[in-house]
């Protein structure tokens, strides 16, 4: 994806971190968004989180109780349209989801390692209502 995807991507990713602090009742939160070839996240899944692959989102939680929502999200360029096009989605709607998984990840939520508990945990469902609740947007 080129500089103008990218920066077409903004607003759509702004509007599903935002969406998902609304849905959480987080009034305000500092969250960033970057978004990284392959090698670069898997560089970062290496180094951070032990695993040796590219992977779609990584996300940073870097608060504790008591202070304001500060995090960081790191979404794969690369990896986004290829789930996508396996899902059979627009891009943009996979770049919102995982927009909203990352966040939803800084703010604590969690889900089982196993990919067949994964889809039926609150975390999941609550995710695939605010990318639902995003209506239009990522189109």
């Amino acid at each position: 994806m080129d500089a103008g995807g990218r920066a077409e991507l903004e607003p759509l990713l702004r509007g599903a971190v935002e969406a998902t602090l609304r849905r959480c009742g987080v009034p305000e939160a500092e969250i960033s968004v970057a978004l990284l070839d392959d090698p670069s996240m898997q560089r970062m899944n290496r180094e951070y989180l032990g695993h040796d692959r590219t992977t779609d989102v990584i996300s940073f939680a870097l608060w504790g109780e008591g202070e304001p929502v500060v995090g960081d999200l790191y979404l794969g360029l690369e990896q986004a349209p290829r789930q996508a096009a396996e899902a059979g989605v627009d891009p943009r709607e996979e770049f919102a989801r995982l927009a909203v998984h990352g966040t939803l990840h800084v703010l604590g939520w969690d889900h089982p390692e196993a990919a067949e508990e994964r889809a039926s945990s609150e975390m999941y469902r609550l995710q695939e209502e605010i990318v639902a609740g995003l209506g239009g947007s990522e189109s």
